[in-house]
């Protein structure tokens, strides 16, 4: 049976919760875009129900009809490319409807400073090739970045072997003048590649936790010593899962490390229109044709993953899931339900029916 949709007054309530329980950690009375857009998210599809009653069971938003001129022509489709369109589809119709609100940025210019400096830090530029890519960490962004000074003669091939240099030979849309950013949003093709958000935390905190040990030290270390009796000698290569997203609870939002910020935050769709969103998992399809609309030559071609690359599979993302407590997966879904919502990607199931499969 399908969830009710919750009433207003329930949504008011959750708002109102929601935002007071922002105040006390961030110690500010203002009101997040994140927190305002949960409200309106929650009353047209009733997740807000699900998530206070803790059924995180997978739930997608149902795509619209789509015109009647397009039934023809998507029923020639294949399976893959009819599926690929329908999630388009959904996309842009959920990230129409959201961004449509009163609320909501028209361009970055509306957005608070620290917002805008983050989304415009995030936009890689190719002037050659007339495009903008909102880069997002644990979404392939090192190998597009390798594209990236290819297309600049920057580097010889993708399949050079060498550490990424995140920094140098490439240009960031907010190093440019006003004039610049508003003339490149308008007239470049823009696109940005997101993945499923649970899927994207744990990639993030199996690589960040488990292999670098700047992370280690520099947030590792924190953690420990915060959520962990007698836990002041930890090297911080040992967090937890658990100790992980309890600190993104606590968390706020905008001073995250990019590579646990909500994709919402990093790339704000509402305020950037992107003509493409594409999907970690359809990276290769999806790359090909980013790759094809920007006109890139025929012989750069989406670098293969590398052998050591350890992904996160679905048996893996259970694992993790289910063995954390369901209170705290309840509670961090507010901070990433516009990455759910307006990606399409069901939240995550940790009923106890399915955590015993």
């Amino acid at each position: 049976m399908a969830p009710r949709a919750a009433f207003p007054g329930e949504v008011r309530r959750a708002a109102a919760s929601a935002c007071s329980r922002s105040r006390l950690r961030s110690g500010s009375t203002v009101l997040l875009p994140s927190m305002l857009m949960f409200g309106v998210i929650l009353a047209s599809s009733g997740l807000l129900l699900m998530i206070e009653k803790g059924i995180l069971a997978e739930v997608k938003p149902l795509p619209l009809h789509p015109a009647a001129g397009e039934v023809s022509r998507r029923v020639e489709m294949r399976g893959g490319d009819l599926e690929r369109e329908v999630l388009r589809d959904v996309r842009n119709r959920t990230i129409r409807s959201v961004c449509g609100q009163r609320a909501m940025p028209r361009s970055v210019w509306e957005l608070p400073a620290g917002q805008r400096r983050t989304v415009l830090r995030h936009l890689l530029v190719s002037d050659k090739y007339r495009f903008l890519y909102c880069y997002v960490p644990k979404v392939a962004c090192s190998n597009w970045k390798r594209i990236l000074k290819v297309l600049d003669g920057a580097l010889e091939s993708v399949d050079v072997k060498l550490k990424m240099d995140h920094k140098s030979d490439l240009v960031f849309l907010g190093d440019m003048t006003p004039d610049e950013i508003n003339y490149r949003l308008k007239h470049y093709y823009k696109f940005v590649f997101v993945r499923n958000p649970a899927e994207r935390l744990l990639s993030a905190y199996r690589n960040k936790f488990g292999e670098i040990k700047e992370y280690q030290q520099k947030y590792g270390v924190e953690i420990v010593r915060r959520y962990r009796k007698n836990g002041g000698k930890s090297a911080g290569d040992d967090v937890t899962f658990s100790e992980f997203l309890r600190y993104l609870l606590d968390e706020e939002v905008e001073r995250m490390n990019e590579h646990w910020m909500p994709i919402y935050n990093l790339c704000q769709p509402c305020a950037v229109r992107y003509d493409f969103i594409g999907s970690y998992e359809r990276l290769n399809e999806d790359a090909d044709h980013v790759l094809e609309e920007v006109q890139a030559p025929s012989f750069i071609r989406f670098p293969e993953r590398q052998s050591w690359y350890k992904p996160v599979t679905a048996e893996t993302l259970h694992y993790y899931l289910c063995n954390t407590q369901r209170r705290l997966i309840k509670e961090l879904l507010p901070k990433y339900i516009l990455d759910f919502t307006l990606f399409a990607y069901p939240l995550p199931n940790v009923t106890s029916e399915f955590c015993r499969q």
